[in-house]
Order: structure tokens, then sequence, then C-alpha cells
């Protein structure tokens, strides 16, 4: 039953290709009132995360020393929490990684104690 005090999210959930439009209703406290719309068990989780800590994948780019190329595309092999963000680009613009990279080598190892890593997505070639 809703309340005026409740809050209500709509949200399209990304974790499987049904893409299921889920409706979460939660108090200002984060208490879940309910979550509708979702076609499987990972929607309802979907929603809750995304109104109490939402996770991304971060994708960005590390400055490469002696590469074909000055950058090279790198991402994190998991969803990290968005909060994090900022810490997370403070930490890879002072990275420098040497070439030759290759695609899927690691550069940190569980990131930002997340269990995710932080991994090359392009291969750079040495000079």
């Amino acid at each position: 039953m809703s309340s005026s005090q409740n809050l209500v999210k709509e949200l399209t959930c990304v974790r499987c290709p049904l893409g299921c439009k889920v409706r979460i209703e939660y108090t200002e406290e984060l208490e879940v009132i309910d979550v509708a719309g979702n076609k499987c068990p990972r929607g309802r989780e979907y929603a809750i995360q995304e109104i109490s800590d939402p996770h991304r994948i971060l994708v960005t780019s590390v400055k490469v020393k002696n590469g074909k190329y000055p950058l090279a595309s790198i991402k994190t092999t998991e969803a990290i929490p968005l909060r994090l963000f900022d810490e997370a680009m403070r930490i890879i613009e002072k990275l420098e990684i040497e070439a030759p990279v290759k695609m899927g080598d690691i550069i940190i190892e569980n990131f930002l104690d997340t269990g995710a890593n932080l991994i090359v997505t392009r291969s750079i070639e040495r000079l």
C-alpha cells in the first residue's frame, strides 16, 4: 500500500536480456515496500541495489609508456559501486603501464577491494 512518504523508482533491469521494466517502492530509509515488473529474481536484486548502492562497470583509459598508442582502454571485470568511481579515477589517472600490453592483462587485482580486476581491453604494441 502506498503512502505519501514512500518513494517510487522505475528502472529497466540490465541483469539479463529480458530488460524488464521494474518498479520499486521504498521508504526514505531504503526499506523496500514492493518490487514489481521483474520476470526473474535478478530484477528484484537489481532494483534493490539501484536504490541502495548502484554498481557499474568502470570503462576508461590508462597512459601507456613506450607504446604504439599513448592510451589503452581498460575496464573493471565486474560492476563496482558507483560511489567508488571518483576514488578509482584518482588512482587510474596516476597509472602508467609499460607496452606491450595484451587485451585481458590485469593491471590491478581486486581493485579497491571490490573483487573486480582492472584489465586492459585493447592490446598495445611496443614502439
